[in-house]
């Protein structure tokens, strides 16, 4: 199944894509797709069944598409070695050894999710404009301390993922060894489908990870390309891991990482110079996976920063009454 979540003369209604692809079937008012992912597999499939055979077809170019779902959490990964080489070089480092232990991941803004075609902002202060093409499992069923083969049945499908990033502040901010914060707290897109597991597996290697097609165009001229199937970790090694110590819930969502030549900064690490140049307002950004569909977003100018000042300090840390 292809699920949708959009807005239809300015009401928002969840419901899943026709047969061919040129229209949605709406679920019934208020019926959304965060509260039937919360209820099962099984109440998903039976609302979306439902809705096929009773509710006629809106057409796409009648509603608005909306980001699949709000999710609860976003962990986003790590899981492309290239990616990280290229950025890595950037800064005069390699890929870090610890990166080959274990997945890495970090936790990022769920109240900036965007959808597949909205506009997106500059963050105030940067200059340093960048995208990153990803794929994002969403979990479907709950769970702790999942082996790699019990997450496979807690994944409920997939979407792209675009992870926005304004470098020159990311760059600047973790320096004090904390972060992203500001760097990446702009916008996510996600979209513009939550596609269900069964639809890709025909895609899976010999390993578990998905062949799909990846590329990245920016106003119209195609940039970056890899597979998924470059992943270093599957979906369900990093659910796994996710789920260590600790719980997973259905709608939380868990980005790929960045794929190989999947935004500007891994270019101008290995280039060693701002080729091609960061995003500016005007610029739009198109995303396609394959399976899942395509994305496309138009950057617009955002607002200035509200001035903090800075640090108070006395030269030297205070004893807290405690101590």
């Amino acid at each position: 199944m292809r699920l949708s979540t959009f807005e239809h003369e300015g009401e928002p209604w969840s419901g899943v894509l026709s047969d061919q692809g040129d229209g949605v079937h709406p679920f019934p008012a208020g019926t959304t797709l965060r509260h039937l992912v919360e209820q099962g597999g099984e109440a998903l499939r039976e609302t979306a069944s439902r809705a096929r055979e009773t509710a006629a077809p809106l057409a796409l170019a009648d509603i608005r598409v909306l980001p699949p779902l709000e999710p609860p959490t976003i962990r986003d990964f790590m899981a492309f070695e290239q990616h990280l080489a290229g950025v890595a070089r950037g800064f005069g480092d390699d890929v870090p050894a610890a990166w080959y232990v274990q997945p890495a991941f970090y936790f990022t803004n769920p109240y900036a999710v965007v959808g597949a075609y909205d506009d997106v902002p500059v963050p105030p202060g940067c200059g340093r404009f960048d995208f990153e093409l990803e794929v994002a499992a969403v979990i479907g069923a709950p769970g702790r301390d999942l082996t790699p083969e019990q997450a496979r049945d807690h994944i409920l499908g997939y979407t792209i993922l675009n992870d926005w990033t304004a470098r020159d502040l990311q760059a600047f901010e973790m320096q004090v060894g904390l972060g992203p914060a500001k760097g990446k707290d702009g916008s996510t897109t996600l979209g513009p489908w939550l596609v269900t597991t069964d639809e890709l597996d025909a895609h899976r290697d010999d390993e578990g990870r998905l062949d799909l097609g990846l590329r990245v165009d920016v106003n119209g001229v195609t940039v970056g390309r890899d597979s998924l199937a470059n992943m270093a970790w599957t979906f369900e090694e990093m659910t796994s891991y996710a789920s260590r110590g600790t719980e997973i819930r259905p709608g939380d969502v868990l980005g790929s990482g960045t794929c190989g030549n999947g935004c500007l900064a891994e270019f101008w690490g290995r280039r060693g110079r701002l080729d091609p140049p960061p995003l500016v307002p005007g610029d739009r950004v198109t995303m396609t996976v394959e399976g899942i569909g395509t994305i496309s977003n138009t950057v617009v100018e955002g607002g200035e920063p509200v001035p903090v000042r800075r640090a108070r300090s006395s030269g030297r840390p205070r004893l807290s009454p405690l101590t």
